[in-house]
């Protein structure tokens, strides 16, 4: 290379580049270094941009572009003229080659510009001054011009005539300075039409840096990635403004964010592989068709069996596997490429580190070896670095890709699936398909090119370290290879165990769920305790699993860390002992070999793990998939039988919610084995028909016979404009989570007219004037801030806005008041509905005298049916005139518990959005450094400090080894004798060491001849036996962190749980009010399960990284203190882009966490509301609101994910740095003849994964962050939540209240500061044995007075006495456990009936079967097989009103002096009612009851009644009193009842 340089420049080969000559730049020096190179960096930094695609919009271009183009073709015209005269005036300014080669490498360099500088005119860059850096690399060549003029200046040969070529170069470098000045000017221009450029997109390119290469502007929000030059791919320089954005605090909501690259955006991503769905499923369908052809045909009476089998058929076939590979694989393959690429660049660093250490040890070899070797590194790590990066990119974009695909076929699968077969899975179940099925589908992405490329890196790495240490490799490697076993026995115990703990975490949630849902019952029944025992013997279960996942992880931490020492330990004894001699460059080559050699054996079992979970959740998706869909065409038949005049006719038709093959194996469920048989009904077009019967006799079902909802097992089902859909109010209303405007529009337009009409029909009116937003007020999730009633009426409201033909209206009218009731009646159904055709069910039979005819149905069949007139009678068993009161104010209880809690949640729900944001907000900056103490001292100070001191021992002992392997190597390089070193020497070392076994003897002759044989072979074992001291306590020092730290972590679980427990559930029911139950839950869930595992997980590996790194710098700057001349400022730039890129990856994160609940709380929401959904036609819309969900959430996780990229890259560069700059150092050192090769090679083999650790670092301190929110938000509840009162001042008697004396006295109470009172001075006295009705309208305060009595509130001011105790004296358990109550909601938790009754476990079965007995509930108990039978979620195995009479047994048992009862029969039909006032009379003779009633009736032969208003007590005196009483308010609502 020497000679090279020598000849060209006519220098002498022992300096071929003199830098400084008589006093000047030398000329050769300043044409290449000055000339040639800037030149060939703008060349490249050009030729980037040739790519750039043109803007579509004729964009006005700026003057300067095309001076600046015209200037660099000048430019390029010059430099090619100058090559003339250098040729004809051959020496005079330097060597003719020189010369030739100078001016044509720059002439080409000014063709490219300008090409380039075309391209980027013509693209969105046109209105802007362009990419900065492609004008600053113009300035590069300017240093070298003006050397060469100053050059001309003294010499004197500037102009003589003598040499006219010598003259006519210097004015062709005047013209090329003059022609480079005026290209900057025209750089500099002011911009012509920047307003009104900014004016379209001000947004995005105010916030830009300088506007770099390549970001584009023309897009209202930059579409990330598109038309960029490869240089911004590379560097993601395009990610700039959105990181500056980040760093800013400007990234505040989804929208901030760039949208997707074309390719990547859901609905182009849907409609491919929908596209590929298809192809396949016509291929299949062809096959299948075939074999159907020869198969007889399975068939029901009209062949729709015959459909069903086939369509079933073609789903089966089509897997979701083949499907992704059809759409995304041929991109996904093509990946591996680059990754082989990769992988194979990973091992140019290994070798070139031998070479180089060898060239320090020979000083023999040229320097110019030295150089490329160094070059070598900084060409391999660079572009190795560049190729990794953009594999992970790229993958990260098919993952992307894959999992909109996937979670849209899901959503889709969902909205078209029949719905029997669907309640095969829990809601929770099917949005985990969605959530974590789909993440562990895309993980696999990620695994599958690991799959095969880690036993590829695995074998080149053995090939490598048997040419350095031959035979001796296999002794690590048996050893290595032991371990692999191991792990994986200890991973499979590890997922098994993870399995089980999973199990006992789900069971653990739902009674979190159970709890939180039923909190107000709980309290009233006093069951704290109950059900804290419960969770925390899950918890304990949970725990006892987590602990065996640690420890296990433990062994796996310490095999992991101590195998690389263990290895290189043993290949470096078993080479010794061989008889061979260790030499620097092979003693660091093959750490850095074992090194590489760990990683694919570690990470192998979990990649295999990872892709066994894949297969799993595929096939559960796939399973998913393969449900029948509801098939319309086969359910109803085209033609009426009774000509057109019919809008619904049913023939002979059977229906199940089962399918038949099932039936045989299901247990019997209530519900779920309920048959349906219709034998003929035809509905004709415009009438009213009402359906009655008892509670579980099949009313619901059949609406959903008619919607087709149900299994139809034979007949006909004929429906009129099927297509148009139904008007469908259901029994339990569906609410979505939006405003109520939006939830009566549906998705239709806003027609002011006809939303006024509906509002008004559905007496919304008053209801909306209430909530704080008027219909533009959000309801919460299944509309929790609504009472019952409003829900109803909003869900009608929104069948009504939807101007069907066909209605079908199961029981508003239950949930709401006699007035109320009344007018939905008269407006509604009668009115705005007048001329469409309405099925409506209910219990509430005064209100069908006007319907045209009645269905009596029971037990599934169609008892009778006929007018009004004839089928009442049968259900009526009440006399007329107390009916009408007894409705009298259905609504009021509901409403009134309930809409008192509507004002008070009006505004909590105002209050709920500055909670949410107040949460929000806490997430933004850095995390407090409160946290990291709660977390220090849940584990506690003395574990905390032990673990940090065994982490410190650990590094430090892993270091000085490697320290020592380096100093041993020096001693014997000094201390042995020259045969070694000749002998060393002369091995072909540049040759990769390929030893032949006869190689490897050979020197050893020679030593054995050396004069002091003994003295070597002492030093050997010396040396050996202290390594393997080192080494040994390196171990130990390891087991003793990794064990350490699994005991603190799963310590500092346990704290945080059972403090978190206690006051939740110590909690007011106000905060249970304000706080919707999912933010609770959500703690108890993810934000624990992070505490128990994530979080340990991550932080240590973080603190491995943070002590890995500090050890590194140790042992670099150790070995090679001029290093940190160049460390100083990469250390500050490291500190400045983890600052930049911490700021906007948590920013993303956020966003992204924000933008995934959506989409899951709209999938469950969908799925609760599917019948609905469907009924009126909507699911297209459902689908594309759910793609506009996932656009947003992908949005967020690509930029989330190209923020790792963008960090990543720049790392790889520090890491390049770094290495790069020892290289060249240590050539330096080797001139100068100070360096010590062992350190030099200690340095490098470190600084070979300085890129890894620095990214490791960041990443895992940004998780380890994300996850110590976690922490964060457990530390909130458990410091900040109010908590109910907990103290004791009076000892009560074992049987108190012996008497049943209620006294209020001017009790005043308000729901929290600064709301109206609720109580305003309420005072009034019950006997003992007195039957008290409390009566009022919504919101008076008749809830509120039980929630006084159970001090579920605590009192402003008066008090309650008890037996002439007050109540605020007694403990909180003493006082609720002493009172009985049948709350309005009825609550039931999942569990045995047993449980449900008596939890604390203190009656007998014989009571338990009595007091069943007289709740009319024994047989349906016993049908269901008896006390031990499960209930299911919530009770669901039993019917609204079964649920309502399991409360009041509870109530039976109690046998508590005071009852209070509220509006305990809403759901229940009349006759169940009325025994069940029967038995309350009997039970309840000689104890003290208090009831809140709907149906006047109820309370009309009570002892007295009290009626409340506006908080106060206005009358209190018998019923027969007060309704002669004129004027009273008793009367009042006595007529407005009967109306």
């Amino acid at each position: 290379m020497e000679n090279i340089l020598a000849s060209l420049c006519g220098t002498s080969p022992e300096d071929p580049l003199p830098v400084w000559v008589h006093g000047r730049v030398g000329h050769c020096f300043n044409q290449l270094a000055l000339n040639v190179v800037p030149h060939v960096i703008l060349a490249a930094v050009s030729a980037c941009f040739l790519g750039t695609p043109r803007s579509g919009s004729g964009m006005s271009h700026r003057r300067g572009w095309r001076c600046r183009i015209a200037m660099s073709f000048v430019l390029a015209g010059l430099l090619l003229a100058d090559i003339i005269p250098a040729t004809i005036s051959q020496q005079e300014l330097g060597p003719v080659y020189l010369e030739v080669l100078a001016s044509g490498i720059a002439a080409l360099t000014w063709l490219t510009h300008g090409l380039a500088l075309i391209m980027l005119c013509r693209s969105i860059h046109g209105s802007t001054r362009g990419p900065a850096a492609l004008a600053l690399l113009t300035l590069l060549p300017l240093p070298s011009l003006l050397i060469t003029l100053v050059w001309y200046c003294q010499s004197g040969t500037a102009w003589s005539p003598a040499h006219p070529a010598v003259s006519s170069r210097f004015t062709i470098l005047c013209l090329k300075l003059a022609s480079l000045l005026t290209y900057v000017i025209s750089y500099l221009l002011p911009a012509a039409d920047r307003h009104e450029f900014l004016s379209i997109n001000s947004f995005w390119q105010q916030d830009q840096l300088v506007s770099e290469p390549g970001i584009s502007v023309s897009d209202q929000q930059g579409v990330a990635e598109d038309g960029e030059s490869w240089l911004s791919r590379f560097f993601y320089a395009w990610m700039n403004p959105l990181m500056k954005r980040g760093y800013q605090w400007k990234l505040n909501q989804p929208q901030d964010v760039c949208l997707l690259p074309r390719k990547l955006q859901a609905a182009r991503v849907c409609d491919q592989f929908y596209a590929c769905w298809q192809k396949k499923a016509a291929v299949h369908q062809v096959e299948e068709e075939t074999v159907s052809l020869t198969s007889p045909i399975i068939a029901g009476d009209d062949g729709s069996g015959s459909v069903l089998d086939r369509s079933h058929h073609t789903q089966e076939a089509v897997r979701l596997l083949s499907v992704l590979h059809a759409a995304f694989g041929l991109r996904f393959y093509s990946l591996g490429l680059l990754k082989l690429a990769g992988s194979l660049l990973g091992f140019s660093g290994p070798l070139l580190l031998n070479l180089l250490v060898n060239f320090m040890e020979s000083r023999q070899e040229p320097l110019s070896h030295g150089v490329l070797y160094a070059l070598g590194l900084f060409a391999g790590s660079f572009v190795g670095a560049l190729l990794r990066n953009q594999f992970s990119y790229e993958v990260q974009k098919v993952m992307l890709m894959v999992r909109a695909a996937v979670i849209s076929a899901i959503y889709r699968k969902a909205l078209r699936v029949g719905s029997t077969s669907l309640s095969r899975f829990t809601v929770g179940e099917i949005v985990n398909f969605m959530s974590t099925d789909t993440s562990r589908l895309i993980n696999f992405c990620l695994s599958f090119h690991e799959v095969w490329s880690l036993p590829f890196q695995f074998a080149i790495t053995l090939y490598l370290l048997y040419q350095q240490v031959g035979v001796a490799f296999l002794g690590g490697l048996a050893l290595a290879l032991l371990l692999v076993p191991i792990n994986k026995v200890i991973a499979n115990r590890i997922m098994m165990s993870n399995t089980e703990m999973l199990k006992h975490k789900d069971t653990r949630v739902k009674l979190m769920t159970e709890f939180l849902s039923g909190i107000r019952v709980i309290k009233f029944y006093a069951w704290e305790k109950h059900f804290s025992t419960r969770i925390n013997a899950c918890r304990a279960k949970e725990l006892q699993k987590l602990r065996a996942i640690k420890y296990l992880d433990a062994v796996c931490v310490y095999l992991w860390a101590a195998l690389p020492v263990v290895v290189s330990i043993v290949i470096f004894i078993t080479y010794v002992l061989m008889g061979h001699q260790l030499t620097a460059t092979k003693v660091f080559t093959a750490l850095a070999l074992v090194g590489m050699l760990i990683l694919p054996l570690n990470s192998f079992p979990w990649v295999l793990n990872g892709t066994l979970e894949a297969k799993v959740s595929l096939d559960r998706i796939q399973r998913f998939l393969e449900l029948m869909d509801q098939d319309l065409e086969a359910y109803y038949a085209l033609g009426s039988p009774s000509g057109t005049a019919s809008a619904i006719d049913i023939r002979g038709a059977d229906f199940s919610w089962v399918p038949v093959i099932e039936e045989s194996t299901s247990q019997p469920l209530s519900t779920g084995s309920l048959q349906l048989h219709i034998e003929n009904l035809s509905v004709r077009k415009g009438m009213l028909l009402g359906v009655v019967g008892k509670v579980g006799s099949g009313k619901s079902s059949l609406l959903a016979a008619i919607t087709g909802e149900l299994i139809k097992q034979g007949g006909q089902v004929y429906i009129c404009d099927l297509e148009q859909g139904f008007g469908l109010a259901t029994q339990e209303p569906w609410i979505q989570f939006t405003t109520v405007r939006e939830n009566i529009l549906f998705g239709r337009q806003y027609d002011a007219r006809l939303y006024e009409e509906v509002v008004e029909a559905c007496a919304l009116s008053e209801d909306l004037n209430i909530l704080p937003a008027g219909d533009q007020t959000e309801v919460g999730e299944n509309g929790v801030t609504l009472s019952g009633g409003q829900k109803a009426r909003i869900a009608l409201a929104r069948a009504v806005y939807q101007e069907k033909e066909l209605y079908l209206i199961d029981d508003p009218l239950a949930a709401v008041d006699a007035d109320v009731a009344n007018h939905l009646m008269q407006k509604c159904i009668l009115g705005i509905l007048q001329h469409k055709t309405r099925i409506l069910c209910t219990h509430r039979t005064e209100f069908l005298e006007k319907a045209d005819a009645l269905l009596l149905m029971d037990n599934g069949r169609i008892i009778k049916t006929g007018p009004p007139a004839d089928i009442l009678p049968l259900v009526e068993s009440v006399p007329k005139f107390k009916d009408m009161n007894k409705r009298q104010n259905d609504k009021d209880s509901d409403e009134q518990g309930q809409e008192e809690l509507v004002e008070t949640e009006a505004e909590e729900s105002l209050q709920d959005k500055c909670l949410l944001h107040k949460e929000e907000e806490k997430k933004e900056g850095a995390l407090d450094f409160q946290v990291y103490k709660a977390y220090w001292l849940a584990m506690g100070s003395c574990l905390a400090l032990s673990i940090l001191l065994s982490l410190l021992l650990m590094q430090a002992s892993r270091n000085i080894s490697d320290w020592w392997l380096s100093h041993w190597i020096s001693s014997i390089s000094q201390t042995g004798n020259t045969s070694v070193m000749v002998s060393s020497a002369s091995l072909p070392s540049t040759k990769l060491l390929l030893f032949s076994v006869i190689g490897l003897v050979s020197p050893i002759q020679a030593l054995d001849t050396a004069p002091v044989p003994s003295n070597v072979s002492v030093d050997v074992n010396f040396y050996l036996t202290v390594y393997g001291g080192i080494a040994g306590a390196n171990s130990l020092f390891t087991i003793f962190r990794a064990f350490l730290f699994a005991y603190g972590t799963i310590r500092a679980a346990i704290v945080i749980h059972k403090r978190l427990l206690q006051r939740v559930i110590k909690a007011t029911v106000t905060f249970f009010d304000t706080t919707p139950t999912g933010r609770i839950l959500n703690r108890f869930s993810s934000d624990l399960y992070c505490v128990d595992d994530s979080l340990p997980f991550i932080l240590n590996i973080f603190l491995a990284n943070m002590y890995g790194l500090l050890g590194m710098l140790v042992i670099i700057t150790y070995g090679l203190p001029w290093i940190g001349l160049v460390l100083l400022p990469l250390a500050a730039l490291y500190f400045s882009i983890q600052r930049y890129y911490r700021r906007t990856s948590r920013e993303l994160k956020r966003l992204y966490s924000v933008t995934l609940s959506p989409i899951y709380t709209h999938f469950s929401e969908t799925l609760s509301g599917l019948s609905s959904i469907r009924a009126m036609r909507a699911t297209q819309r459902f689908e594309l609101e759910n793609e506009l969900r996932l656009e947003q959430n992908q949005r967020c996780l690509f930029a989330s994910n190209t923020a790792m990229q963008w960090l990543d890259i720049r790392l790889q560069m520090i890491g390049v740095a770094v290495i790069t700059a020892i290289a060249g150092i240590a050539i330096i050192q080797h001139q100068k003849q100070i360096g010590n090769p062992g350190l030099v090679g200690l340095a490098l083999s470190y600084a070979l994964s300085v890129t890894n650790l620095l990214s490791g670092l960041i990443s895992s301190f940004t998780t380890t962050e994300t996850m110590m929110v976690s922490v964060e938000r457990t530390e909130e509840y458990t410091t900040d939540i109010p908590m109910e009162p907990q103290d004791k001042l009076v000892q009560v008697a074992a049987d108190w209240p012996s008497q049943g004396l209620v006294e209020f006295q001017q009790v005043i109470l308000a729901y929290r500061a600064g709301l109206p009172n609720a109580l305003d001075g309420v005072s009034f006295t019950v006997y003992p044995g007195e039957k008290v009705g409390i009566v009022g309208r919504t919101g008076s305060g008749k809830s509120t007075l039980f929630l006084a009595l159970f001090r579920m509130l605590e009192l402003k001011a008066g008090r309650i006495l008890l037996d002439g105790v007050d109540s605020q004296l007694v403990g909180l358990e003493e006082l609720r456990s002493r009172l009985a109550i049948i709350p309005q909601d009825p609550f039931l938790f999942s569990g045995s009936i047993r449980e449900n009754l008596d939890p604390q476990g203190k009656w007998t079965d014989a009571e338990l079967h009595e007091v069943l007995e007289q709740c009319h509930l024994r047989d349906a108990v016993t049908q269901m097989g008896g006390l031990d039978s499960e209930l299911g979620e919530r009770g669901k195995s039993l019917s609204v009103g079964q649920r309502q009479l399991v409360c009041l047994a509870r109530a039976l048992l109690t046998q508590a002096k005071v009852l209070c009862i509220d509006e305990a029969t809403a759901s229940v039909d009349q006759k169940t009612d009325q025994l069940l006032q029967q038995t309350i009379r009997q039970r309840f003779a000689d104890k003290t009851v208090l009831t809140i009633a709907h149906r006047l009736n109820t309370i009309l032969d009570s002892d007295r009644v009290l009626v409340m208003q506006a908080g106060r007590v206005v009358e209190l005196d018998s019923p027969a009193c007060l309704s002669k009483k004129d004027g009273s308010l008793f009367q009042r609502l006595l007529h407005s009842g009967q109306q």
